[in-house]
């Protein structure tokens, strides 16, 4: 077998080990000019580890992959091990799949807040779902979501459902536009924070533009998220099945 047939048969074979529509990973790309990577491809190196994980927080490929399952006791989050405070973060993010289905999704308003029917009730819809997302500063409640809501991914959930914040606040921190690609393909935030202020590009398109958060931190560590729970063979919220690559930061 030439080398153009054996290329031809490994990609097929690798193509069929992996879940429907999902994508092969991919090399590390260059670092943009500027720019530090935080992730090698090849270990965690720069990061911490949730104690207790056993191995759950892994490198594939040259990929970050999650199952959703870390058996850390107490925080299963992964985090840089330095601070950040003024700084462009550039990163690919997918999920692999989407095994829950939820029912308590929301249609949210460019204001923030949901659709109500004519009784007064909330309107909610059932969509396949995955959860995660990327901890700024340090603080659960500055993440940027990803996830598969209609309203699409770069959101500040944690500021728009906090109801002592402003209208203004909680507008600024709901997406502008769904710029999510397919389940299985490879996404790319581009995400801009300077002092109070949160930018957010999701594939090239602008989905928060100069966001005010609050009471933010002025630095600490970034986190990439878990969420969901498995119990009884079946998992009871949006499980955070994503891989993360291409990881790079640039303090401004």
């Amino acid at each position: 077998m030439n080398c153009k047939h054996l290329f031809s048969a490994l990609a097929v074979g690798l193509a069929l080990t992996l879940p429907a529509g999902l994508q092969a990973a991919q090399p590390q790309s260059a670092v943009p000019e500027g720019f530090t990577p935080l992730f090698n491809g090849q270990d965690f190196s720069g990061w911490n580890v949730p104690k207790g994980d056993n191995g759950h927080w892994r490198i594939i490929d040259g990929v970050i992959d999650y199952d959703a399952r870390s058996e850390a006791p107490d925080d299963k989050n992964l985090w840089t091990a330095e601070e950040y405070g003024d700084f462009v973060l550039r990163l690919d993010w997918r999920i692999k799949e989407t095994p829950y289905l939820n029912p308590r999704v929301p249609i949210i308003l460019p204001d923030g807040s949901h659709k109500k029917d004519a009784s007064g009730k909330e309107i909610v819809t059932t969509v396949p779902d995955s959860d995660s997302g990327i901890f700024l500063r340090g603080e659960p409640k500055s993440q940027v979501n990803i996830w598969c809501w209609p309203v699409g991914s770069g959101e500040v959930y944690g500021y728009r459902m906090d109801e002592k914040m402003s209208p203004e606040v909680r507008a600024g921190v709901t997406p502008k536009r769904n710029a999510d690609r397919h389940i299985g393909e490879w996404n790319t935030f581009e995400i801009t924070m300077k002092g109070e202020r949160l930018t957010v590009r999701l594939n090239g398109q602008k989905v928060l533009d100069k966001a005010r958060l609050p009471g933010i931190a002025s630095s600490g560590r970034i986190g990439l998220q878990h969420h969901g729970s498995f119990q009884n063979g079946q998992w009871t919220s949006p499980p955070a099945l994503v891989q993360f690559r291409n990881i790079a930061i640039k303090r401004l």
